[in-house]
């Protein structure tokens, strides 16, 4: 668990240091900052959803996954999640698009072949390199993510450290059903959801996106049963 630790907690002290900066930075500036940031997302989700093979897979674990999030409000929960931390974090003045934070960073820092490679990794032979790696990846990202989405980006460590937690302590187990394509298609799916929240980003679209999460566990028996 160890690389799990330190990437949460990466993720913390760049959230730290990004809500440092974002006081001295005008509000014209944030809002150039997270378009950038947006556009940068769109180019991140294009990349890793080229990864992806089973065309098929991936247009149904999407439509089923999508009616699945839809049929549980998944994004209207996360809403409401949001606006409950919003009414805590804003007598300190932090509050204001949490959730926005929150799932963006979530998504960005979840989805993706070194989280789950390198969960196995940590899980399996005790090797941590893949996850300090990402750590500090994901600190300087967290640094910009910050600046312009708020403190929502630090509360994405609980949901590195769950999923991340949980894949490492179930390695065994996991290891022979994540196999390189599986992770791939994964990657494929999640990567679109990243692709629509950089959409959402700069405001071209409007995308329920967390509505679509169960999506990318639904790709793994899909890869499976095509």
């Amino acid at each position: 668990m160890l690389g799990t630790i330190v990437n949460a907690g990466a993720i913390v002290l760049g959230c730290a240091v990004g809500l440092l900066l974002k006081r001295g930075i005008p509000e014209r500036v944030t809002d150039a900052v997270m378009k950038g940031i947006g556009l940068c997302v769109i180019y991140i989700g294009m990349s890793g959803a080229l990864k992806g093979e089973k065309t098929i897979a991936m247009i149904i674990a999407m439509a089923a996954g999508g009616a699945i999030g839809t049929a549980l409000d998944l994004n209207g929960g996360m809403e409401r999640l949001g606006k409950l931390l919003e009414e805590k974090f804003t007598k300190s003045g932090s509050g204001g698009g949490i959730s926005v934070g929150f799932v963006t960073a979530s998504l960005i820092y979840c989805v993706g072949a070194m989280s789950v490679v390198g969960s196995l990794q940590s899980g399996l032979t005790g090797s941590h390199d893949m996850l300090f790696t990402k750590s500090l990846l994901d600190g300087i990202s967290a640094i910009v993510l910050t600046a312009s989405l708020g403190i929502g980006v630090g509360l994405s460590a609980a949901s590195v450290f769950v999923y991340q937690g949980v894949i490492t302590l179930l390695a065994g187990l996991l290891a022979p059903v994540l196999t390189d394509a599986v992770v791939a298609e994964m990657t494929c799916v999640g990567s679109m959801l990243i692709f629509a929240l950089g959409l959402n980003m700069i405001g071209v679209t409007k995308i329920k996106v967390m509505d679509f999460v169960p999506a990318i566990f639904l790709v793994i028996p899909l890869c499976y049963v095509l």
